[in-house]
């Protein structure tokens, strides 16, 4: 239980709330990179693996295999001022909050089954 004076700041903190995903989504997340005095955004796709903490510290680690096969792996601050977006592309079927096994699986087996709905 917080001290309502820190709850009421991180409520300020919070300026909007993100789409609701899990361990085992696919997420694309656009990456706000300022070089010198130019701006861009860089996408990073990849699977949602753990998401910890609460309130304004929380954050979650999506995993990619990069080139070569090598797994890249990202801890973002989910209320972070340099994340620009976060899309919801595949809700996996997945039965654990933190996926760990998935770095030491390769191909096929590093899959995650889909959660289809109905049409």
């Amino acid at each position: 239980m917080k001290n309502r004076y820190l709850q009421s700041f991180e409520d300020a903190q919070i300026k909007a709330q993100p789409p609701h995903f899990k361990a085992g989504d696919t997420l694309r997340l656009g990456i706000r990179i300022q070089e010198g005095d130019k701006m861009r955004t860089q996408n990073f796709e990849g699977v949602c693996i753990a998401l910890r903490g609460n309130g304004v510290g929380k954050t979650f680690c999506v995993r990619k295999i990069g080139a070569n096969g090598v797994g890249v792996e990202r801890i973002f601050p989910l209320y972070s001022a340099s994340l620009v977006s976060i899309e919801v592309l595949r809700v996996g079927r997945v039965r654990r909050a933190k996926l760990y096994y998935l770095r030491h699986k390769k191909g096929k087996a590093a899959r995650i089954r889909e959660v289809r709905k109905p049409a």
